[in-house]
């Protein structure tokens, strides 16, 4: 049975699932090659980027990533199927990464 005590997921209803976790991985990554290379020009002297940006990329994983283990178990003892599990655990990561994205696009 499915999370709801429902159905297991139809043929359909798996490729839509599948294809909405990829989507969303897909942004994550997209989001986070921005924030990378926006960092990285901020670095060089080619973009201006506030003065603690180098401390904040290093000091801003752990707790993120902790929040993401947390919140993939909470979906993993909820009973949630694996695209749940996945959607669980990117949020995390792709809050902190979309705000990264909207700060640092933001010319100073």
């Amino acid at each position: 049975p499915g999370r709801d005590g429902g159905a297991v997921m139809g043929p359909f209803q798996w490729a839509l699932a599948w294809m909405q976790t990829a989507a969303a991985g897909v942004a994550l990554a997209i989001d986070a090659q921005n924030v990378a290379t926006m960092r990285m020009m901020g670095l060089a002297g080619l973009r201006r980027v506030p003065k603690d940006e180098a401390l904040r990329m290093v000091f801003e994983k752990p707790p993120v990533f902790w929040a993401a283990g947390v919140a993939w178990q909470e979906a993993l003892f909820e009973g949630r199927d694996w695209t749940g599990q996945a959607r669980a655990a990117a949020r995390p990561l792709a809050r902190k990464t979309r705000a990264n994205r909207r700060r640092l696009s933001r010319r100073r």
